[in-house]
């Protein structure tokens, strides 16, 4: 197969399209066309996305997978799905409807298929795309100036900075923004995306780094104490600083991450987005 000239698609907005063609059919390399052309923000490789899709099976024409079935559009970062996703998507705009035909190099070949999904190995995919959102990849909002006496937090190209200085460490959680985002309250059960970094109080050494991430994305309620309580009630988009003591964070310390018995830890947390669970 050339081109895709060769798929008919029937494109519903909001709804599950259909693709019909000559099956089964093969591409040697990712191609994408838009079918309704948006005016968003464009697309780039390792962009979080936000979309809802149908995935269809160039071999029998069968559909495989579909966001529209569970009646919600699904968010991921481009680097950590299929390389056809990325190849394909990347340059187009949000609000544009997107057609991709990607090869099994670029689909599931690397895992000797999906069987789960009836995908084999060789087997060509094709996904037409509504892409909704684009996740930002740092805090936006209003900017706030914290009280005095406690560490300071500088931006550096490669993320955060934090100086403890002559701060006094907390002996209860501390949650303060640094920058208020306009986006939604935050609640418990929400699932989460953000990029943070951490340090240890007792030697101000970085302890975590998930900032270089597009974005780490889990349920709220499966992270620390602090993290639960902190996130509560502040709004997606903001940038927080969060001092955890002990009980708060690791009460026991975390061989794991090098983090001692007794350590009060620092958080310089991106909450980018919010949603949901």
């Amino acid at each position: 197969m050339k081109s895709l000239d060769e798929l008919k698609v029937d494109a519903k907005q909001g709804k599950e399209s259909t693709v019909t063609g000559a099956w089964p059919l093969k591409i040697d390399k990712t191609q994408s066309t838009v079918l309704k052309k948006g005016s968003g923000a464009k697309v780039k490789a390792d962009s979080t996305v936000t979309l809802d899709y149908v995935g269809v099976n160039a071999r029998d024409g069968k559909v495989f997978d579909s966001s529209y079935k569970c009646g919600q559009a699904v968010t991921f970062p481009l680097q950590q799905v299929v390389p056809g996703f990325s190849k394909g998507l990347a340059g187009h705009r949000v609000g544009d409807q997107v057609l991709v035909m990607m090869p099994g190099s670029d689909g599931y070949d690397s895992g000797g298929g999906r069987p789960d999904a009836g995908i084999q190995k060789g087997d060509s995919l094709i996904f037409v795309v509504e892409i909704k959102e684009l996740t930002p990849t740092e805090a936006t909002g209003e900017k706030v100036d914290p009280p005095a006496g406690l560490p300071t937090v500088s931006m550096a190209k490669d993320g955060p900075k934090v100086n403890i200085g002559k701060a006094s460490k907390p002996s209860k959680l501390v949650t303060q923004p640094l920058i208020k985002g306009k986006g939604n309250k935050i609640t418990a059960d929400d699932v989460v995306t953000v990029k943070y970094r951490s340090w240890a109080w007792s030697t101000g050494k970085v302890v975590d780094d998930g900032y270089d991430d597009p974005g780490i994305q889990g349920m709220l309620q499966q992270t620390i104490p602090a993290w639960q309580e902190g996130l509560a009630g502040q709004t997606a988009g903001s940038r927080l600083l969060i001092i955890a003591p002990p009980n708060k964070a690791y009460p026991e310390g975390s061989p794991d991450k090098k983090v001692k018995k007794g350590e009060t830890m620092i958080y310089v947390i991106d909450v980018l987005r919010a949603e949901k669970g």
